[in-house]
């Protein structure tokens, strides 16, 4: 039986509830044979022979050649999964082919990604619009907008918790023993960029949805993508051409994708990635590399312009021959461009590797979070008994209360504190002057009983909340200074301070709501809280703090 995996989940364009990013196939009514059940027999029951011979299982080799393709059909589950999703949004979607908007999704954050940045999420939404408005064009613009970026929220799988997808797949140990282990991919992924912007970056199972291709070596990848490249040029077929080199291009940028990460890691962590052997043979098999498909690449680029300008548009035929030719010249160019980008930032790894040492190992210590003695140490004790509230009290001040000073000094330090002469001073100094001391004057705009009054005004029964509006003009009638006082506090409750009540204790506490009435007042204007009180339940929160402690 396989499963898709269910990873994450993801919002649909209209309303309704989030649905899960992948889910499992639903059983038959009578259930289908397992990989287990053909390969193993029960415990205690005598398999048949089909040759009078038991087969082994696989090995490691053929085992690995499987979950590759296993890997690999994985990472398209999820551009399968949104045409299987679709029927569940709110709305008629089903003209929608979800799995063709995801692969021109992924080839649009491909080519507009850069070595050190990547792609626009707006810009890679306004480019698959004319794909998305062709296959339903009597539809409104406003739903091609939801469908596009549902389609792009899935790929990044907006809504989990890593942003992430899973797959289990089974593979045979060196012993023969069937295991299943957790496939863990994205395709595409978000990445901080400068000023708080933030990118869209494919990912290495990404391009090889695009190019159809296993999880191989990329340097060898790209190498048989050019010499196809070559072979198919110089045979006259430019239209076979023209998908190997869009092929090739992808393996560039999965190429730079690879040492972009390495260079990224290093920059968070240099112990993380191994500068001693790995990374500096990496760099110079990338260089080697790099040269040498610049000059494959021009050698290409001649050869394409050469067959561009010996071709006559005569026919229709040669006239889409030379088109044909005039794109493979700017796809290798391209190639060409990135290829120089990725070498200028090889031969700057080695100066930011000394740089990021020299940063990380004279950088400051990470600042520690804080310790909330009350709420962590002094509400949860209090309720203990003696007897296990002092293995805490002892210890913390074990530990947080700094060194202790021995009990005993060494003789020798004593001796040598009593023997040593006292210093002379000649004076103490200037005579420190008294500081005249001016009493601040009180400027506090209300007094203490306009604000005795004011909380009187605000007492009221946890069952009877009023209106603002009301306790205003009840305020306004006994002072007209009160009312400023009474909205004050009353604004101050809109955003009740609960913890806090909570852990001293309150046993109530004032709360204003706004349902969204209007305030109708000749000095305030806004809205016409409710302001009333709410009754705390202090014991059950002293229980569930001890519980927790």
């Amino acid at each position: 039986m396989i499963s898709r995996p269910a990873h994450g989940t993801a919002k649909g364009p209209g309303p309704g509830p989030p649905l899960r990013g992948s889910a499992p196939f639903r059983p038959l009514s009578v259930p289908a044979p397992t990989l287990c059940d053909v390969t193993f027999s029960a415990p205690g029951a005598a398999a048949p022979q089909l040759n009078g011979h038991s087969r082994p299982a696989p090995g490691p080799a053929a085992d690995e050649g499987l979950a590759r393709r296993l890997r690999a059909l994985a990472c398209t589950a999820p551009l399968h999964d949104l045409d299987a999703r679709k029927a569940n949004l709110a709305g008629e979607y089903g003209v929608y082919a979800m799995a063709e908007v995801a692969l021109a999704v992924i080839d649009l954050v491909t080519l507009n990604m850069d070595f050190d940045t990547g792609a626009d999420h707006e810009e890679i939404v306004a480019k698959v619009l004319p794909r998305v408005a062709a296959q339903a064009p009597d539809r409104p613009a406003a739903e091609h907008e939801r469908v596009a970026r549902w389609v792009l929220e899935n790929l990044i799988n907006v809504g989990s918790v890593d942003r992430g997808f899973r797959a289990v797949y089974g593979t045979f140990t060196t012993d023969g023993e069937y295991v299943r282990r957790d496939y863990d991919f994205k395709l595409i992924e978000e990445v901080p960029g400068p000023g708080g912007t933030v990118y869209l970056r494919a990912t290495d199972e990404a391009v090889n949805v695009l190019v159809g291709a296993l999880d191989t070596d990329v340097t060898s990848a790209q190498i048989a993508a050019e010499v196809k490249l070559e072979v198919l040029i110089s045979r006259g077929r430019l239209a076979d051409a023209q998908l190997a080199a869009e092929q090739a291009r992808y393996r560039t940028v999965q190429y730079a994708e690879t040492l972009r990460k390495t260079l990224e890691a290093t920059r968070r962590n240099v112990r993380s990635v191994d500068w001693l052997r790995t990374v500096p043979d990496m760099i110079n098999e990338a260089l080697d590399h790099v040269a040498d498909r610049y000059r494959h690449e021009n050698a290409i680029l001649t050869n394409i312009r050469k067959a561009r300008d010996e071709a006559e548009a005569v026919d229709a035929k040669t006239g889409e021959h030379k088109r044909r030719a005039a794109e493979l010249v700017d796809i290798v160019k391209d190639c060409i461009r990135r290829h120089t980008q990725l070498q200028s930032r090889l031969l700057e790894a080695g100066p930011l590797f000394r740089a990021e040492q020299d940063r990380q190992a004279f950088a400051a210590p990470a600042a520690r979070t804080g310790l909330d003695l009350y709420g962590q140490l002094v509400a949860p004790v209090l309720p203990l008994p003696v007897e296990q509230a002092t293995r805490v009290t002892d210890a913390f001040f074990a530990r947080g209360t700094g060194l202790r000073t021995p009990a005993a000094v060494r003789v020798a330090d004593l001796v040598e504190v009593l023997l040593t002469p006292p210093m002379e001073r000649e004076h103490l100094g200037a005579e420190m002057p008294e500081p005249d001391l001016v009493a601040t004057p009180d400027d506090s705009r209300f007094s203490e009983a306009q604000l005795d009054a004011a909380m009187a005004l605000l007492t009221l029964p946890a069952d009877a909340p009023r209106r603002l509006s009301g306790l205003l003009a009840e305020a306004r009638r006994s002072d007209p200074e009160l009312p400023y006082l009474v909205a004050l506090l009353a604004v101050h409750a809109a955003s009740p301070p609960v913890g806090t009540a909570y852990r001293q204790g309150e046993q109530q506490l004032l709360f204003a709501v706004d349902d969204g009435t209007e305030l109708t007042d000749p000095e305030f204007g806004g809205a016409d809280l409710i302001v009333g009180t709410a009754l705390l339940d202090a014991a059950g929160m002293a229980a569930d703090r001890s519980e927790v402690a």
